[in-house]
């Protein structure tokens, strides 16, 4: 791949001089018109050691406006990186849409390196860059623009800018000299390289492979390519997209054709007072001691509540935040999003609160949104929710290969008992807060939130992060089955060592024999 591109490709002083100003003045035009769109664009730059990836990055913030560009460098994981999912690093580099980021290596950088030091097989690296494969497709079917850069250049060239390298103390080269190893072994290098290539060059994100023996032409390739890249997409801006085909089966009309998983929960359950009393004391107690152990072992816990209005998500959540200790967890409410979150993808605002290691995140209302009431309420296309459940179910999964302990609860009422506690909220002051406009225009959207929940169960109900059906007409059953659910998932989580249940293996991660800690539904008894 590389030696057929290798062809010495040069710009002299002049020809750059006189492209140089007006590829400037078009680049920044195109980044005005940029930001009033909902494009973010994201740039990756990669390749050989020594190609003059930092001086290109550095041109490109010198011929753009700096006000709408960020720069990322992932070089070691701090403590804050180590202890929460690999990808949560590139998360938090995301461009608002309008807006540039620019990425040295991005989440190529750590599989590349892993192969080539031999911590990871071939097979282990191509799963690696299956999920790569779908992480892009997910930002560019969100709208971003991904422009990815490969520098190359010839083996006897690179041992020339090494030494140049050498003698300049303003080099990076400096700080890193154990990057030298990767010109040691060129071949060898560049063999992983093709292979990465080859594996992640799509349509919808392609690479450009760039030349960089000649600093001039390197230079002056990758502005005139970022510019036509944002030029054609622009474009394409504002084409409408297929909603497709639908993701569920058209039913027969009759009702005993559409009854769903919620039809089979026996609403009529409930716990007699003393019962609730005494088994809220052992299961606060239990999850108390939990906590601290999951802690001291630093497992993280992320917990999703969902239900219909009035279920009883809060007091569910009180009763937990009751028992654990106020600085092991945090409680995140969802409503709707803010300028700053509607700006990015729709997962980057939960991305934002995974806890570090030993933590507890609690989401009253989660990325569950984009399926259930973005959907129903018609705030995201049929194409953008559709496409949700796998992209959702892609996110659990990071999360629990990388050690979280994963509970999402659907705690489910009637409309009879949700009606009932409209009504209390209306009459009882102190609960009035709770009650609104939208609250009751939703009631009359039952059946079609009943087949969104449906729906929404059975696609993301996985062997990892299966869902917890709560029968939710009698508070304290409710109240009592949630405890017992997270106690038994905190339980078997801190039983044995960390391993990946979801069946993805990080290139470079060390093999652990999986333990069974994934949660079918679960219906009645409780």
């Amino acid at each position: 791949m590389f030696e057929a591109t290798k062809v010495g490709r040069s710009v002299s002083k002049q020809d750059y001089k006189e492209q140089q100003e007006e590829l400037r003045t078009q680049l920044l035009e195109v980044q005005r018109e940029l930001r009033h769109t909902n494009i973010p664009v994201i740039v990756l730059v990669s390749g050989v050691e020594a190609a003059g990836k930092g001086e290109v990055v550095n041109r490109l913030n010198e011929w753009l406006d700096t006000r709408g560009v960020q720069t990322f460098a992932f070089w070691n994981e701090s403590d804050e990186e180590r202890e929460r999912p690999r990808y949560w690093r590139f998360w938090r580099a995301m461009p608002p849409r309008g807006e540039i980021s620019i990425l040295f290596g991005g989440w190529y950088q750590t599989p590349i390196e892993h192969r080539f030091r031999g911590q990871c097989s071939d097979a282990e690296l191509d799963g690696e860059l299956n999920r790569i494969v779908d992480f892009e497709r997910m930002l560019v079917q969100d709208g971003a623009l991904i422009v990815k850069f490969w520098f190359y250049m010839s083996e006897s060239d690179q041992k020339a800018r090494l030494k140049e390298l050498s003698r300049d103390d303003r080099s990076r080269w400096k700080m890193l000299p154990e990057k030298s190893k990767f010109s040691e072994h060129y071949a060898a290098f560049e063999q992983v390289a093709e292979r990465v290539i080859l594996h992640t060059d799509r349509g919808s994100a392609p690479w450009y492979l760039i030349e960089a023996g000649d600093r001039r032409y390197r230079d002056l390739t990758v502005g005139k390519t970022l510019l036509h890249a944002i030029r054609s997409r622009l474009a394409e801006h504002g084409a409408s997209e297929s909603n497709g085909t639908p993701t569920s089966p058209e039913l027969p009309e009759s009702d005993s054709a559409q009854i769903t998983l919620l039809d089979q929960l026996d609403l009529d359950l409930a716990l007699p007072h003393e019962d609730y009393k005494s088994e809220l004391k052992r299961l606060q107690t239990e999850l108390n001691e939990l906590a601290w152990s999951a802690y001291n072992k630093q497992r993280s816990a992320v917990l999703v509540f969902e239900g219909m209005d009035a279920g009883g998500k809060g007091g569910a959540i009180r009763r937990i935040t009751q028992a654990v200790d106020a600085r092991l967890y945090r409680s995140i409410p969802v409503a709707a999003p803010t300028d700053e979150e509607k700006a990015h993808h729709y997962l980057w605002r939960f991305w934002r609160h995974i806890p570090r290691a030993g933590l507890m995140t609690i989401y009253d209302r989660s990325w569950y949104g984009r399926v259930l009431v973005e959907r129903v309420e018609g705030f995201a296309g049929a194409s953008a929710w559709r496409r949700a459940y796998s992209e959702i179910n892609r996110f659990e999964e990071q999360l629990v290969d990388s050690g979280i302990v994963l509970v999402k609860c659907w705690i489910h009422i009637s409309q009879d008992e949700q009606l009932k506690r409209f009504k209390d909220r209306e009459d009882v002051p102190y609960k009035r807060y709770k009650i609104t406009e939208d609250d009751w225009r939703n009631r009359e959207k039952w059946p079609q939130y009943k087949e969104a929940v449906n729906e929404m169960i059975v696609r993301t109900s996985t062997r990892h992060a299966g869902w917890t059906l709560v029968e939710g007409n009698d508070k304290p059953y409710a109240r009592v089955k949630v405890l017992r659910t997270v106690c038994d998932a905190l339980n078997e989580a801190l039983k044995g060592p960390l391993a990946p249940t979801a069946g993805y293996l990080p290139c470079g991660e060390k093999r652990v024999e999986p333990v069974a800690n994934g949660k079918p539904v679960k219906t009645g008894g409780g």
